[in-house]
């Protein structure tokens, strides 16, 4: 059978990273991904532009060039895909790991096709896009409801309803109020979160102020049926049903913890945060360990690609015996 030094899971920017590591340190490698190459990216809004400057998202010391300050969502999937062929990364895409078990000094990857891979050391990088947040109410599943925002053109002279205040939120609010939607966000604080980015703040206030998006600030979404959603004011307690043709739940997204738990990894609760050294970023399973925003629990906005890319060279530093590199805490980003 063969035996991987590294076998990494996740094809996201941060595994990449790992895998360029691993070719820097001449360990060999393999990375399972259940999707595409960068599939999270590829999912993102077709529009979207990355809150991160291009220098702060570049991943193997490669530059990534580009005419603005900040890539959009195409620049970004043809740039890690040419840093993947430049190292000449090894992969196996559509490939879904269910477990990790421990074996003696291997580790066991098995995935959901029935095969079975082993390696000295195992990184997982999965992120946390695949896993949207649930609300647990009536409706929530229904055919017009979607975690997911990609293009306004499906929408138009409709309908929206948005549930949710921060980046994701306020960039599908603002480019469907300009492709001809009646769009209302309905969020539980008093109001967008102090997360959304700083060029966006001025744009949707406006346009809230205008009457050309609607808010329902301090409110829970309480029920979805077809072509309503019913919300409940915090303060007064009052209910109200709200239009709607589409709802969109953009309220953020998760690891997958159970993933992590097959694989023995423990999670402190209730943040979801799993053990692991923050130095070397191995996990209380020995040779089993994680990267990116994986490691940050439901606290998803701790990690990015800025961030997260770090973590590769750090654990590399391990598994190669050398001296570990420090890993930067969050970073500023604007």
């Amino acid at each position: 059978m063969q035996v991987y030094d590294v076998l990494i899971v996740g094809a996201g920017p941060c595994g990449l990273a790992v895998g360029i590591e691993a070719v820097k340190a001449g360990l060999s490698h393999l990375i399972l991904e259940k999707g595409s190459i960068t599939e999270s990216i590829r999912c993102y809004p077709k529009r979207m532009r990355f809150f991160s400057t291009a220098e702060n998202i570049e991943i193997g010391g490669l530059p990534f060039p580009i005419s603005e300050v900040k890539a959009n969502r195409s620049e970004a999937l043809q740039y890690y895909r040419k840093a993947a062929g430049f190292y000449h990364l090894n992969f196996k895409l559509f490939t879904e790991v269910t477990q990790v078990v421990k074996q003696d000094e291997l580790l066991e990857v098995q995935t959901i096709q029935g095969e079975t891979y082993y390696a000295r050391k195992v990184i997982i990088a999965t992120g946390y896009f695949d896993f949207p947040r649930r609300l647990g109410i009536p409706g929530e599943n229904l055919p017009h409801v979607s975690p997911y925002y990609d293009e306004p053109f499906l929408y138009s002279f409709s309908k929206v309803v948005i549930i949710g205040a921060a980046n994701s939120a306020v960039e599908a609010a603002l480019e469907l109020y300009r492709h001809d939607v009646d769009v209302t966000i309905v969020h539980r604080g008093e109001d967008f979160r102090p997360t959304v980015k700083y060029w966006l703040v001025p744009d949707v206030k406006n346009r809230v102020r205008e009457g050309k998006i609607k808010t329902r600030f301090n409110s829970l979404t309480t029920a979805i049926e077809p072509k309503r959603v019913q919300i409940e004011n915090v303060e007064t307690g009052e209910s109200e049903w709200l239009e709607a043709d589409f709802v969109l739940m953009l309220i953020g997204y998760i690891p997958d913890a159970a993933l992590l738990q097959r694989c023995g990894i423990e999670l402190t609760q209730p943040s979801m945060v799993p053990i692991y050294d923050p130095e070397t970023f191995e996990t209380n399973v020995p040779g089993l360990y994680l990267c990116g925003t994986v490691v940050a629990g439901i606290h998803t906005e701790k990690v990015f690609i800025e961030n997260g890319r770090e973590h590769a060279a750090a654990i590399i530093d391990h598994i190669a015996g050398r001296k570990i590199r420090q890993v930067k805490e969050l970073i500023e980003r604007i």
